[in-house]
């Protein structure tokens, strides 16, 4: 949805800290290292979120087990001017398209303000970045019942040039799962995925003992040859089963009559790497061309669900399907002209 900046958003954010008073199950917390955490719970769900170092999502856990990875080591870190890289983990948003936006570190990694902005709600929002022309606003809310997380990501073109930018989640998931992607009935990917072997290149029939590939799904059960792999799927949704016992579901708003500006027109991706114990789980949005003073948002929503791993990583993507559909519900706000 493209409007011209609000008042709200427009205002310019200094302060990196958690404001507002506490709502019913939205708080201020310490966590991981850092003081000024906002917390979102329920009675079985927690969302925990860090305005300090990215305004990331530290922590999406069901009856305390947490799926986001955290690796401890890293607790409490700030991003600092001589800066390159930090460890940036757990729930991850940035900016693409990935081989063509130019953006600097502070969307990345820098300092967010938080806001309590209602019950179980909050809103993170980053410094103006000069390099894109941008500033990122992050909305969450959680069900008062369910897993359902719904977390919004609006673009705010803040500079006088035409800007042509998309929405990339890039959240790191615990590892050792099994990734679940359905395939779209007319997909253009011979193999239903497209896999890039060194970061320069994309292979767009590959074959991969870790990958299995019906009409309907591509499933991932380890890591495969190479880690990055990418989707053309419009079904919507892509589905982890950890071995938490758990599954982790994103639901999200696609648009085949739109164009998609990555290098494959990728609706999503996943990144599942040998060397570390973690997943990266990728919606991708269309292509926002964004005049000075306009904006454009995106929607996923998020679903954390009890079902026993199987060991032997056997899975039935019907089966799956059938559990996406029973016990999740599509987006209620999708992303729209």
């Amino acid at each position: 949805m493209i409007f011209r900046c609000a008042s709200l958003l427009c205002l310019l954010m200094t302060a990196t800290y958690a404001l507002a008073t506490d709502h019913d199950g939205a708080q201020v917390v310490s966590f991981y290292g850092y003081d000024d955490c906002i917390r979102l719970s329920n009675d079985r769900v927690t969302v925990t979120l860090c305005p300090a170092a990215g305004g990331r999502v530290l922590e999406y856990s069901l009856d305390g087990t947490n799926m986001m990875y955290l690796p401890s080591g890293d607790e409490g870190w700030r991003y600092s001017e001589d800066m390159k890289r930090g460890p940036m983990n757990a729930g991850r948003f940035d900016i693409g398209p990935e081989k063509v936006v130019r953006r600097g570190p502070l969307l990345w990694m820098g300092q967010w303000q938080g806001v309590i902005v209602g019950p179980r709600a909050a809103t993170l929002t980053s410094q103006v970045d000069p390099l894109s022309g941008v500033r990122l606003v992050r909305s969450f809310a959680l069900s008062a019942d369910s897993s359902r997380l719904i977390c919004t990501q609006t673009i705010d073109n803040v500079s006088e040039q035409l800007v042509s930018l998309c929405h990339w989640s890039r959240t790191f998931a615990v590892g050792n799962g099994i990734a679940v992607i359905p395939r779209s009935p007319r997909g253009r990917f011979p193999s239903g995925y497209v896999m890039y072997p060194d970061g320069k290149t994309i292979s767009i029939n590959p074959q991969d003992s870790q990958i299995t590939v019906s009409t309907d799904h591509v499933i991932i059960k380890g890591a495969p040859q190479f880690p990055k792999l990418g989707f053309d799927s419009h079904r919507g949704w892509l589905a982890y089963l950890a071995p938490t016992d758990q599954v982790f579901v994103k639901r999200f708003a696609t648009f085949p009559d739109r164009s998609y500006n990555e290098v494959a027109g990728l609706t999503a991706s996943v990144w599942y790497p040998k060397d570390r114990e973690m997943v990266e789980l990728e919606p991708i949005g269309p292509a926002e061309n964004l005049a000075a003073g306009e904006s454009a948002s995106f929607t996923e929503e998020w679903w954390l669900l009890e079902r026993p791993f199987p060991q032997d990583k056997q899975i039935d993507g019907k089966a799956i399907d059938q559990f996406v559909d029973r016990h999740t519900e599509e987006p209620s706000a999708p992303l729209s002209r």
